[in-house]
């Protein structure tokens, strides 16, 4: 194997070149922001959706000038822990589950209060 391999410097040279090589088809396309700001990003021809809203250099939102904005989608409620715990129990359950803990706890610190004397 090393016979093979004499006078070459493995990893350290390609031996491809970029002749015959075509770059993929780009689109490009313009941002602009409130304050003015044009930015243009190159898309791939083959996109499939291409985002009408943009962050920009200036940290606003930029929007693409030559299309009608999109209508905006409804926003789904996140469920908080609150709200699962709303679907199990109801809210006299969860007093009652109150009492009875606060009960046990102050029994507790009373039980250990009387040791400690």
């Amino acid at each position: 194997m090393s016979e093979s391999m004499r006078g070459t410097r493995l990893g350290a040279l390609s031996y491809e070149n970029d002749a015959h090589v075509m770059p993929a088809e780009r689109l490009a396309v313009t941002y602009v922001c409130t304050q003015g700001h044009r930015t243009v990003v190159p898309y791939s021809i083959e996109a499939e959706e291409i985002p009408y809203g943009w962050t920009c250099r200036c940290g606003r939102d930029a929007v693409r000038p030559d299309v009608v904005a999109p209508e905006a989608k409804a926003e789904r409620h996140q469920r908080t822990h609150w709200d699962m715990l709303l679907e199990r129990r109801t809210i006299a359950d969860l007093e009652a589950l109150l009492e009875e803990r606060l009960t046990l706890l102050h029994e507790q610190q009373g039980l250990s209060l009387r040791r400690s004397a």
